[in-house]
């Protein structure tokens, strides 16, 4: 690295700017997709087009990923795991390590809507616990999400 003696200056521009460059665009601009490992993917991105309206988008040349897009948010994926063993909420043995929430505005509607597409309804929080305003569930392959109200 350079050293200044007295009387002199460090030519800033030039390094720094484009240091700074390097390091501004290794900034992840965007969220692609979240994945979830199933046995299944056809079935899980049914499920979850359905759930949030989406359509389910399948690439001819790759059977075990398949992706939901046409919702507000981030596209969703789903890949097929040989041998996937489905987390168990709320136990540790299988650990959820993640969980989708999802707004809404209403609970008893969507519930409903959710559980007739194959959710399994794993507990009403807001009955549990008055300050609570979501209620959690599995996805047909085990993934637990939440409905929250907006």
């Amino acid at each position: 690295m350079p050293t200044a003696t007295a009387g002199t200056t460090l030519p800033y521009g030039g390094a720094a700017e484009a240091a700074e460059e390097r390091r501004v665009s290794k900034v992840i601009r965007k969220l692609q997709a979240v994945a979830l490992d199933c046995p299944d993917p056809v079935q899980l991105a049914e499920f979850y087009a359905g759930l949030l309206g989406g359509r389910v988008v399948r690439d001819p040349d790759d059977p075990d990923w398949i992706e939901v897009h046409g919702f507000e948010g981030t596209p969703l994926a789903c890949q097929r795991v040989d041998g996937y063993r489905p987390p168990q909420w709320p136990g540790q043995q299988h650990p959820q390590q993640f969980h989708l929430d999802f707004d809404v505005d209403d609970l008893d509607g969507e519930e409903k809507r959710a559980l007739a597409l194959g959710a399994t309804l794993l507990e009403r929080t807001d009955l549990i616990r008055p300050e609570a305003n979501w209620r959690v569930y599995a996805d047909p392959a085990g993934h637990p999400f939440c409905l929250c109200v907006h």
